[in-house]
């Protein structure tokens, strides 16, 4: 009889990472949203803070490492 089992490209701790590296770059994106001001002709310094200029990047930029990873990965 055929194997008609069906073949995935990766395993499933490549998909683990894949995943958790997504959710890395989503949080990332989400911490480098708001800082604005309501009133459109008052300026805000928030949208210079620590959160968005260095933290959200970095985030991002490790989710894109954790997901490059996952793809990289060879089973054993």
């Amino acid at each position: 009889m055929e194997n008609n089992k069906p073949e995935f490209l990766f395993d499933k701790v490549n998909y683990k990472f894949l995943l958790i590296g997504l959710a890395v770059i989503a949080l990332g994106f989400i911490l480098m949203s708001g800082g604005g001001s309501d009133d459109p002709n008052e300026w805000s310094d928030a949208i210079f803070d620590f959160r968005r200029i260095r933290l959200a990047p970095t985030t991002v930029l490790i989710g894109f490492g954790i997901v490059i990873f996952a793809i990289f990965k060879k089973e054993k």
